[in-house]
Parts: C-alpha cells; sequence; structure tokens
C-alpha cells in the first residue's frame, strides 16, 4: 500500500540576518498560532507549531477514516521519517533510534535494564529535569544508592561527577542543558570516558539542546552513550515525540520493562515457557501501541525545518542574536539585584535556548508581563525569556519595553 497524501515543499528562508530582523519571514508559515501577533517568549517551555504540522494531523485522521486498522502501514512510514529527523539532529544512525510517547517511559525501560543489584549506584546532578529527578528520588526512597552533584555551575559538572562513578556505578544520567538555569554542561566526554573505564552507562539528555544547540554525537564524544530528549520544545513537533538513541553493543540487553512491539523484529517467536524474545536493536527498548498523529504531525515538521533550511547551527545563531539581544536590553534598564537579575559570569555562548532571570517575584513579574501581552515561562526564582525563530526584532523589543515597565512598577 503506498501513500497517497499530498507531497509539496516550500522555499529555504536563507540566511540567520532575516530572521533577526523585523519581518521575520518565518512568521506567515506559523499563521495558525499566530506568532506574529503574539509576543510568545514561552519558546523554552513550548514553541509554536508550524502549519504544516496541521496538515499532517489532518493525514492522520484521513488515512484512519480510509484505512481504519489497516493505517499502520503509513503510521510506521511517518515514525522512520521521524527517526531519521532525530538521527539527523545526532549525526548518527536512525536504526539506532527507538520512539516512544514520552521520556518518562523510555527512562524507565533505560533503568530497568541496569545492574542494579551488582551496581547499585546511580550518578547525577541536582539540575536534572523532573522526569529523571522523581524517578530517581523515588527509587532512592526504596534503597537505591543515588548520588547527585551540583549542576551550578554548568560548564565544569563533568569535573564535579568524575570523583562520584566507580565500580559500583550503573550509569550516570545528566542534561547537556539544564531546563533550569539554561546552562550548557561540560565535560560530558570526560564523563563518558571514566564511564567506559569502570562499565556504567551514560545517558545524556538532550531535550533543551536539540535545535537550540548543536549536538552531534561524535563531536561531544559521548558516541557511546545513550541519549534521550524529545520534540516539545525547540523541535517544534508537538506532544507524543520522544526517543532514545540506543549505542552500539547493546544487543544483549534485556529492559524488565517492555513492551510488545520489541516482537516485531524478534528472531524467532518465543515458546511457551522459553525465556521472554526481544527485537533486534533498538526495539529491544521498544513500547506498544501508541496514537501515531503524533509522527505524522512531526514527520512534517522535520521535513519543513530541512526545507527551510533550519539547521541547528543556524538556529543556535539566531538563538544566540535573540537571546543577546533580550540580555543587552534587560541590562540597560539597571534593575535592583535584589528584584531581578541574572548570572553574568555565564558567557553566552554557555547557555541555551533562553534567557534565565533570578527574581523573588518570578511568578508575579510572569502575571504582569502577561496582563501587558507578553507569555512568559517561570520555575521557582526563575523568570524565563524564550524567543523563538519565528519572533522578529521588533516584538523581541516590544517584549523588553514590558519587561521594564514591570520593573519600574515595583513589587512593593
Amino acid at each position: 500500500m503506498t501513500d497517497s497524501s499530498p507531497q509539496r515543499t516550500e522555499p529555504a528562508i536563507g540566511r540567520a540576518e532575516e530572521l533577526c530582523g523585523t519581518p521575520n519571514p518565518l512568521a506567515e508559515r506559523y499563521s495558525r498560532f499566530r506568532v506574529a501577533e503574539r509576543l510568545l517568549l514561552t519558546g523554552h517551555s513550548h514553541q509554536a507549531w508550524p502549519d504544516r504540522g496541521f496538515e499532517g494531523q489532518q493525514r492522520a485522521w484521513l488515512d484512519a477514516a480510509e484505512l481504519v486498522d489497516e493505517k499502520w502501514e503509513r503510521a510506521f512510514a511517518r515514525a522512520e521519517r521521524v527517526r531519521l529527523g532525530w538521527a539527523q539532529l545526532l549525526d548518527d544512525d536512525p536504526r539506532r533510534i527507538v520512539l516512544a510517547q514520552n521520556t518518562h517511559e523510555l527512562l524507565l525501560r533505560f533503568l530497568s535494564v541496569l545492574p542494579l543489584r551488582e551496581r547499585p549506584r546511580v550518578v547525577t546532578t541536582d539540575g536534572e529535569f523532573h522526569t529523571i529527578r522523581r524517578q530517581l528520588d523515588r527509587l532512592a526512597e526504596e534503597g537505591l544508592e543515588v548520588r547527585k552533584v551540583p549542576a551550578h555551575p554548568g560548564a565544569g559538572v563533568g569535573e564535579r561527577l568524575l570523583p562520584e562513578i566507580d565500580e559500583r556505578t550503573a550509569a550516570v544520567l545528566v542534561s547537556s542543558v539544564f531546563f533550569m538555569t539554561g546552562h550548557v554542561a561540560g565535560g560530558l566526554d570526560d564523563v563518558m570516558a571514566a564511564c567506559a573505564r569502570v562499565g556504567a552507562e551514560l545517558l545524556v539528555d538532550v531535550y533543551h539542546s536539540l535545535n537550540a544547540i548543536p549536538f552531534r554525537l561524535s563531536e561531544e564524544g559521548v558516541g557511546d552513550a545513550f541519549v534521550v530528549g524529545g520534540g516539545y520544545k525547540y523541535c517544534q513537533l508537538g506532544e507524543g515525540n520522544c526517543f532514545l538513541r540506543v549505542p552500539p553493543g547493546r544487543e544483549a540487553m534485556r529492559p524488565v520493562v517492555t513492551g510488545w512491539f520489541s516482537e516485531f523484529s524478534a528472531l524467532g517467536s518465543p515458546e511457551k515457557g522459553g525465556p521472554v524474545d526481544y527485537g533486534r536493536g533498538p526495539d529491544r527498548f521498544a513500547g506498544s501501541t501508541y496514537d501515531p498523529t503524533s509522527h505524522y504531525r512531526a514527520a512534517e515538521v522535520f521535513d519543513c525545518f530541512r526545507e527551510w533550511g533550519l539547521a541547528p547551527e543556524l538556529l543556535r545563531q539566531v538563538s544566540q542574536s535573540q537571546v543577546g539581544f533580550l540580555a543587552e536590553r534587560f541590562d540597560a534598564i539597571d534593575a535592583d539585584p535584589a528584584v531581578i537579575d541574572r548570572d553574568r559570569d555565564v558567557p553566552l555562548a554557555g547557555v541555551g535556548g533562553f534567557l534565565a532571570l533570578r527574581t523573588p517575584h518570578a511568578a508575579g513579574f510572569s502575571r504582569r508581563l502577561r496582563e501587558r501581552g507578553v507569555l512568559t515561562d517561570y520555575r521557582l526564582d526563575l523568570l524565563r525569556l524564550g524567543p523563538a525563530p519565528y519572533l522578529s526584532r521588533a516584538q523581541l523589543a516590544a517584549a523588553a519595553d514590558a519587561l521594564q515597565a514591570v520593573v519600574r512598577e515595583g513589587f512593593g
């Protein structure tokens, strides 16, 4: 059965300078999210989806209506395009990629394969996203030895992880960019080497890197690592699009948490009473039945990013320009550091795709900015300004003006 859905292409956008000006030529391709009409600085939490994603989502419904239960051939074809998209961002083989609806189910399968009886220690940081943080904290309550090192400052996190890695360590779990502060983790190549020496696994969470900062496995020195990530944020894929990259040499792994999709590529049919069989390669970590709509949408978004020339290097240039502009405008406000401030010890090259401002009034700032038409994201005492490649310089200036007005109002 062939896929009869219409295919179309759109011209490439051009240089980074065009995406950093006014108007932004990308905006018209996000018309359903009305990005040109709204000041959406929620890019670190959730970026808008291009209109092409809507077309993919419609096609998923139409295929289901036409083919009913025979839709899966077309759905799996979309999944292959999504695997290719992730692999290209990592500069890796798509046959090493397994897909899932969220990173938590992938984390569980990864943890379930570790030899925790023989190696009862897991090493991580105090800056991990909730998926890792919460699950490891709960396992620690059940007796797992979880060692955490400070995530701040990010550049030195590798050095702080190294002394905790020994023969009792089953795995190290660390982000490439820390979701709270946006700081880039340094020294992951050294962590990879240390894990290899003692036989521990390394899992790198790249959720806050991909399409904000280029992350190619060989260049980062983590070619033997597990890698987990998703597309809700900078990749603009929406919900339900996560992946686990399984490194070579793990063909004998048998996750305890296992889905029946792993049997699709099993070498033989499991005999009654025999051991549970597993699929080939990353299929060992496969899950179960899912809603394929997410892959229809994601396949279109990956395709249009390639057509538009939105490579990670270009997106990084745009992001650094936007974040740098916001930082410059914030510094010009000359705000009371006790009210709101930013970490100037970390250069812009050491941060990801958003500007973090520390303030005891983070919730209040976010609320007042929303009242002025500027949507932001905050966690605890951090107000996070997350630009996106479809925003114009004039929009960023308007957001900075609103921030200045809120600062001037005060929180007395």
